[in-house]
């Protein structure tokens, strides 16, 4: 389960990191290695709080004319819990001011990683922060080839049936392209978690969590990355 928590919530972060382009003929590979702790799911009335690292690395697309991801949904097995509406959150006005206007109890995470424009490389930086029970801000800067910074929101919602919650991510226009140029991501490293935001309840029999993720790009592409990792009770 915290794999699972480690790949749904970094599959949000790269999108928000710079929207990541992928070749229209190729589809690229992705090495994903998590690392959560502690490794054992919490119960119902005593949830196990998470701290998680990720790191995510593309094989290299070349520069062939690329589609561009413009929203990201990732749905979190029963057994996960969100708890955003349980810790410090910050406001949309002012997040929109950067993180150091927010509580400082509401910041959750931070990221960054390597992109692409062109021949330009560049570093966006990532802070994630709780904007309440239904919201989480990805505020990103880059500064290559020009200097963009917004929160990028998420919205988090409840599920029944064999999903926990559904997080989707709209890519901002000015995300997606900055300066004229599509971004392209190469790697992504994040840590998230703080008390309760991120936490698990359960593991089912068979001891595997399933996790998927849909991709949207501006072509109407669509890719549905999805897998199961393991978890104790």
């Amino acid at each position: 389960m915290r794999r699972l928590l480690a790949t749904a919530l970094g599959v949000a972060l790269v999108a928000t990191g710079g929207a990541v382009a992928f070749a229209q003929a190729t589809w690229p590979s992705v090495t994903v290695t998590p690392k959560i702790s502690p490794a054992t799911a919490g119960t119902p009335k005593h949830p196990q709080a998470v701290q998680l690292k990720t790191l995510f690395h593309w094989q290299s697309l070349g520069e062939a004319s690329q589609p561009i991801v413009t929203s990201f949904t990732v749905l979190f097995p029963k057994g996960s819990l969100y708890g955003g509406g349980s810790i410090t959150k910050c406001s949309l006005s002012a997040v929109s001011k950067g993180p150091q206007a927010c509580p400082k109890a509401s910041i959750v995470g931070v990221g960054s990683g390597t992109a692409y424009a062109d021949t330009t490389i560049t570093h966006p930086q990532i802070t994630v922060v709780n904007g309440g029970a239904s919201t989480v801000y990805f505020y990103t800067v880059l500064n290559n080839p020009a200097r963009v910074q917004e929160p990028v929101p998420g919205i988090v919602t409840k599920l029944s049936g064999a999903w926990g919650y559904k997080l989707h991510v709209v890519i901002p226009r000015n995300l997606q392209i900055v300066a004229g140029v599509p971004l392209v991501l190469q790697s992504l490293t994040f840590s998230a978690g703080r008390g309760d935001w991120l936490a698990t309840t359960s593991c089912p029999r068979d001891r595997q969590w399933d996790w998927k993720a849909i991709a949207i790009f501006n072509n109407g592409q669509e890719l549905s990355p999805h897998g199961a990792v393991g978890c104790r009770p």
